[in-house]
């Protein structure tokens, strides 16, 4: 679903600004919520993102079959919320009925496409990358779950939104060495962003002790490299689907969170962060 380089060059201020605002956006979005409402104000956090990363991803893709992609998403997303709030243990067990009946819902979705079905595999593909993406995002309701788990979401939030902006803007300013032949990206922004992440850890966590240091540095340099390795996936993505508009840029801004979510769930639940 990708190609080497685009047709026309992008322009890297339309490519990575927008994205770098919405970077800001979701970060407020999900540090802020809870923090106002607990609980409550994390789930609508989540449940906002599912829904702009849904619609963003099937404008994005071009799957075929957009309509039942939306409807697939929307109710895995509602049914993984749904199944890791109810157990009195936070566990992310239930997620795996959820991507098994998705995956189902989604060889279905394809099998009933109208013959001669084209771009079957791809938009197959698409829609149970998406259906993962979707449940990573709810694994923040778990995260905020555990011990200490409130601050690791915060925390995730702050780190991945600011190694997507030291990123983009690091790749707006110097895209270099580049990274693949039309894609505005350098291999600058993927180690800025790294460090931006670690940084971002380093100063919101617990700087008692140098295994407290370690701990926090580690948490942030993970997660953010995952979110900046996450990005340039989506840079990818919108380079060669060029007309994809904000969703591009929703996809530049949320797909990274996904990413990193069940990262730091298992960094939070090992200490570490």
């Amino acid at each position: 679903m990708t190609a080497a380089a685009p047709d026309a060059p992008v322009s890297p201020r339309a490519h990575h600004l927008p994205a770098a605002g919405l970077a800001v956006v979701v970060t407020a979005l999900l540090a802020g919520l809870p923090l106002a409402f607990d609980g409550v104000g994390r789930l609508v956090a989540v449940a906002a993102l599912q829904a702009a990363l849904i619609a963003a991803w099937v404008r994005s893709t071009g799957i075929r079959g957009p309509a039942g992609a939306l409807v697939i998403g929307a109710v895995a997303s509602l049914v993984a919320d749904v199944v890791l709030l109810l157990p009195e243990r936070p566990t992310l067990d239930p997620l795996a009925a959820v991507l098994g009946l998705g995956l189902l819902a989604a060889v279905v979705h394809q099998m009933t496409r109208p013959a001669p079905r084209p771009q079957l595999v791809p938009s197959l593909a698409g829609v149970v990358l998406l259906l993962c993406a979707v449940c990573a995002l709810a694994v923040l309701l778990v995260v905020g779950r555990l011990e200490d788990g409130p601050g690791a979401v915060t925390g995730t939030a702050l780190v991945v939104g600011a190694a997507l902006v030291v990123g983009h803007l690091v790749d707006l300013a110097l895209p270099r060495p580049a990274v693949a032949p039309g894609v505005p990206c350098g291999a600058a922004a993927l180690v800025l962003a790294v460090v931006a992440g670690a940084g971002a850890a380093l100063l919101l966590g617990d700087r008692g002790s140098l295994a407290d240091v370690l701990s926090v540095v580690t948490f942030g340099a993970a997660v953010g490299a995952v979110a900046a390795l996450t990005s340039l996936g989506a840079s990818y993505v919108v380079v060669e689907r060029a007309e994809s508009g904000w969703a591009g840029a929703v996809l530049q801004a949320v797909l990274p969170l996904a990413a990193a979510a069940p990262v730091a769930y298992a960094l939070t639940l090992n200490g570490l962060g």
